[in-house]
């Protein structure tokens, strides 16, 4: 009888599942509007989806409100950042993922950042303020994150030291900012920061961001840091001190090494989550992803009813984008594992 039951369930799921993906591919793809007609998207009365929302509000969704006629630099910054993720993924993670890698995105990061704020080479200037899309969310994250991973080990050393003037400050740091939400942080970056400030010389609201991002990142990846400290053998680290290696040496050859391999799946989680913790810097008003697509459709009563498949189209692109961080995580775990046999 229970078997019996146990079918008759598994059949009723089975007929749900089947008629919710005719359903879906009905009103995704039968009954859908593709091109950009409003008159041809009003016609379906919601009856089927009009993704014709996306290549109507395509430029402000992925550039914000850059101004039009420089559109082509954060465009460019796109490319020449896909095309330095294909020469990363060519000559072999392993090898990016090493100091000269980290020094090489950094490189480009400070070229994407001149690029698109201009004021260089003839190039004319454009505020902080103009920027948005898929540009400043990938700025966004980037930044963060290259601060957040040096900043992140000092900490979880400074944590684990023995001297108490080092490890008791950078627990209160830790404790404290793990114990506040992110919102809350780009809240005091953006109205409480200036007061703090010079008037006359004021931080931009996407450094005042970036570093709230930054913070909040670091605390929790010294953390993550602090528990691939731990298992590592106490004994190599004396060892290597009798052998007459400095301390600095014994973390930077032998301890942190093992440390980050052991941690690496969760500190590419943690880099996943801060790509998709970037979107919130649109409480404070700044058009990132998400937020330039609130700008392009908030204004527009014509298109703003279609806002659910916009936004199913920003969500493909952050999947796209967490699938490829996750992908590059799994591909340099696997190779760090295979060099250390």
């Amino acid at each position: 009888m229970s078997k019996l039951f146990t079918r008759a369930l598994s059949a009723m799921g089975l007929l749900l599942l089947i008629w919710l993906a005719w359903r879906v591919l009905q009103w995704g793809v039968l009954h859908a509007v593709f091109r950009p007609d409003a008159n041809a998207c009003q016609a379906l009365l919601h009856h089927g989806a009009c993704w014709g929302v996306v290549p109507e509000k395509i430029r402000p969704i992925l550039l914000g409100h850059y101004p039009y006629e420089e559109q082509w630099r954060p465009i460019t910054a796109l490319c020449g950042a896909a095309l330095l993720c294909l020469v990363a993924w060519a000559l072999g993670l392993q090898r990016m993922a090493s100091l000269k890698g980290l020094l090489g995105f950094a490189a480009y990061l400070c070229f994407m950042t001149l690029l698109m704020r201009g004021g260089v080479a003839g190039l004319s200037p454009v505020s902080f303020d103009a920027w948005g899309g898929l540009p400043l969310t990938l700025w966004l994250f980037a930044s963060s994150w290259l601060v957040s991973v040096p900043v992140s080990i000092a900490l979880a050393l400074a944590r684990r030291a023995r001297r108490a003037w080092l490890s008791w400050p950078a627990t209160v740091l830790i404790e404290v900012v793990r114990g506040v939400p992110l919102v809350t942080l780009l809240f005091m970056a953006a109205f409480l920061l200036p007061t703090l400030t010079s008037q006359a010389h004021p931080i931009a609201l996407v450094w005042r961001a970036m570093l709230a991002l930054t913070l909040f990142s670091s605390v929790y990846m010294a953390e993550v840091v602090r528990g691939g400290l731990q298992t590592v053998a106490t004994e190599q680290s004396e060892a290597a001190t009798i052998l007459g290696v400095s301390w600095w040496q014994t973390q930077r050859l032998v301890v942190l090494p093992q440390a980050l391999r052991a941690v690496l799946p969760a500190l590419i989680g943690h880099a996943i989550g801060l790509l998709k913790d970037s979107s919130l810097v649109m409480v404070i008003g700044l058009h990132e992803l998400t937020g330039g697509l609130s700008l392009s459709l908030g204004g527009d009563p014509v298109w703003r009813p279609y806002y659910f498949e916009a936004y199913m189209a920003v969500g493909l692109i952050y999947a796209a984008m967490c699938l490829s961080l996750s992908r590059f995580g799994r591909s340099l775990e696997a190779r760090w594992v295979k060099g250390s046999h």
